[in-house]
């Protein structure tokens, strides 16, 4: 499981987490709110290990094992995996070659690339000239062949029309071991009980509520955990009376 207890974060001389506490179990999607400049990114670029992140407090637990202070790398292998909101375009490199990477070459990178809808782009330089959607279906092209214990997912429908984020909420389903509603009920809940994959997703529109179904919402404001519930109430609130009531409320 994911534990993270009193996590204080800065960037330079600023403070961008303050005090948060979360914890995530297998098996548990969690969805992450917040206005701009809350401290969302932050906390995903912290538990992902970004170095520029320096935790002044807390820390955080990964299957029992603290990995405050490991890097990047480090948590890679140890199954943590993240969906960027502006990934890099990387001239030289193919895209094929790095999902080969990323699952450790011992993946069948054309049937990951069939399911993605993403073929043809594998011999071309990673997100170079790539649509938005493209390159967010490049991400979890990469995830999946990670097959990543935890993932994370910073706005994964930022950018993307209608149809890709049904691609999209299609994979995310996949990769967290979870099942769309149209599948019985039966179905639904022999998975949830051998579910052990772990998600936490960044949101600003909800719409991503439409095609996967989490456990938890969290409101993220100034660097706090200020509310948490049922994550499609949450955003039903956020829509009603915006992020500050929310806190308030939550206070």
């Amino acid at each position: 499981m994911l534990i993270i207890e009193d996590l204080q974060v800065k960037i330079g001389n600023k403070k961008v987490l303050k005090h948060v506490d979360l914890e995530i179990q297998p098996g548990e999607t969690h969805i992450l709110f917040g206005p701009n400049g809350s401290g969302k990114t932050s906390l995903l670029m912290t538990i992902m290990g970004y170095p520029q992140y320096k935790v002044t407090g807390g820390r955080i637990l990964f299957n029992g094992e603290d990995i405050t202070h490991m890097t990047i790398d480090e948590r890679a292998r140890l199954g943590i995996g993240m969906s960027y909101q502006r990934p890099p375009s990387i001239q030289g490199l193919k895209t094929r070659r790095m999902v080969q990477v990323c699952g450790n070459g011992h993946i069948d990178v054309d049937t990951l690339a069939e399911k993605m809808n993403f073929t043809e782009f594998l011999e071309r330089d990673i997100n170079v000239g790539f649509s938005g959607g493209e390159i967010k279906r490049s991400e979890l092209l990469q995830l999946m062949a990670q097959d990543a214990e935890l993932s994370l997912f910073d706005e994964p429908e930022s950018g993307v029309d209608l149809e890709n984020i049904s691609l999209m909420g299609n994979a995310i389903n996949s990769l967290l071991q979870r099942v769309n509603g149209t599948q019985h009920d039966k179905t639904t809940k022999r998975i949830a009980r051998e579910r052990s994959k772990m998600g936490l997703i960044i949101t600003h529109t909800g719409l991503i509520l439409d095609y996967v179904t989490a456990d938890k919402g969290l409101v993220l404001y100034n660097g706090v955990v200020a509310g948490r519930g049922n994550p499609v109430e949450i955003f039903k609130q956020i829509k009603k009376v915006g992020y500050m009531e929310c806190a308030r409320c939550a206070a």
